[in-house]
């Protein structure tokens, strides 16, 4: 048997590596005779670049940039050959930057993005891969645009700072000093968030209290993000009021689609495209993926459901390990998965994640001697 392990993280308790090597010590200890392979995944979210690092190779990259709330932090990327570059934005701006008590999308800014992308450009790469999950900001990317160059002037001509308290004081947008490398660049966003920039469905007030807005301040970052809308398409000549995937990571999207000419694309399958993915099916027996929740959003385009479509188009069997289902996990079997609760019936799962290496570990090798040894 050739196993392919292919596990997306549990969100803040094992990463998708973690999870990988777990299912592997399992198999292993079992069945020493099979052949593994550890294929971390992700869907251009929170760790993506890990994931790719892992699966794809790559040169490993650390960038000294400008956090959420202005303080410096280490945001890490991935060069892969070809002048390609793998980012995510939550490495600059996101909201596991900010503690709690801190949140606040009034003042965070996108600016450190803006500062990676643009070093990026400085050596040489052309092809960027942005995921642009898990943000701090509602700032319309101004605060990244901000950092490429590109100007915001006020009523009386004075630039303003990228951040959520400038959307409404907006009166143009300069370009002139936009960095010379975007007009040969290749922008590929990785996300499924399609939410316009505003409205009921938009940036502030679907994601605003998230990132700590109170009602006061979403409807605050509301008419700011209205004026701004005015700008852009005053600028662009476009009407935006339903521009698919504008408002994701606070309204980042529509600068990356607007001032960047990116293109999106789903984060699950293009993370499957650089990670090889299908060649790495032709030679195996079943695929064990997993995340920490499976349910109806699982088959909507997120890792666990597009590698269960992708192993049924094979004929590869595909079992789904998770930490807990939800409403609408069967989506996953109509892909061809067989998705499996680990933790035994009635068990107490936060209770389980106190020691989440030794719970998933019980959990794979108990499903494993019920399929294999039945």
């Amino acid at each position: 048997m050739r196993i392919l392990l292919a596990p997306d993280s549990f969100k803040g308790t094992l990463s998708s590596l973690e999870a990988g090597h777990i299912l592997e010590e399992a198999v292993l200890s079992l069945y020493p005779q099979w052949e593994t392979e550890v294929v971390p995944m992700a869907d251009g979210g929170e760790g993506t670049v890990d994931a790719l690092a892992a699966a794809a190779g790559g040169e490993p990259v650390v960038d000294r940039v400008t956090g959420p709330l202005g303080n410096p932090v280490l945001a890490r990327s991935l060069r892969l050959p070809g002048g390609r570059a793998v980012m995510e934005m939550a490495e600059a701006s996101g909201l596991l930057l900010v503690p709690e008590e801190k949140r606040n999308p009034w003042l965070t800014s996108t600016f450190g993005t803006g500062e990676m992308m643009a070093r990026a450009l400085d050596r040489g790469d052309r092809h960027i891969y942005m995921g642009i999950g898990g943000s701090a900001t509602c700032d319309g990317g101004m605060g990244a645009m901000e950092a490429l160059g590109v100007r915001f002037p006020d009523r009386d001509g004075n630039p303003l700072p990228g951040r959520g308290s400038s959307l409404g004081k907006v009166e143009t947008i300069d370009l002139s000093g936009i960095h010379e490398g975007v007009k040969n660049l290749d922008l590929t966003i990785l996300g499924d968030v399609t939410n316009p920039l505003c409205g009921n469905r938009g940036a502030a007030r679907v994601f605003g209290p998230q990132k700590g807005a109170d009602p006061a301040m979403v409807e605050a970052l509301e008419a700011g993000m209205v004026h701004y809308r005015g700008v852009l398409e005053r600028t662009f000549g476009r009407d935006l009021e339903c521009l698919s995937g504008g408002g994701a990571a606070g309204g980042l999207g529509a600068a990356l689609l607007l001032f960047l000419h990116g293109t999106m694309a789903s984060g699950a399958e293009k993370v499957l495209e650089l990670a090889r993915f299908d060649r790495r099916l032709e030679t195996a027996d079943l695929v064990i993926t997993g995340e920490g929740r499976t349910d109806g959003q699982s088959g909507e385009g997120k890792i666990t459901g597009r590698i269960a479509a992708h192993c049924k188009k094979k004929g590869v069997p595909c079992v789904v390990l998770s930490g807990s289902l939800g409403e609408g996990w069967e989506s996953l079997l109509s892909l061809g998965a067989a998705a499996v609760l680990p933790a035994a019936e009635g068990e107490d799962i936060q209770k389980s994640m106190k020691e989440p290496k030794a719970w998933y570990r019980n959990a794979a090798e108990r499903f494993l001697k019920e399929r294999f040894e039945s």
